[in-house]
């Protein structure tokens, strides 16, 4: 099934709801268009921290401790 052939059956079944079913049905809409957009801002936020030189020098950096710097040790 396309995706026109879809959306037509999907509006002739809202058509026959009662008007508190389809309040519903575009409460879930909202719902399913603000995940996508939260999906692709967390992408984009992830692709941008991902991509972004501000920590680089954090790679590079020396270890300044090691285990045998510990005074104490919990188990």
């Amino acid at each position: 099934m396309n995706r026109q052939i879809l959306i037509e059956s999907t509006i002739e079944k809202i058509s026959q709801l009662p008007d508190l079913k389809i309040k519903e049905v575009n409460d879930f809409a909202d719902f399913l268009l603000t995940k996508i957009d939260d999906k692709i801002i967390q992408e984009g936020i992830q692709s941008l921290i991902s991509d972004s030189k501000s920590f680089a020098y954090l790679k590079d950096e020396e270890d300044l401790y090691t285990v045998d710097d510990l005074k104490e040790s919990y188990q």
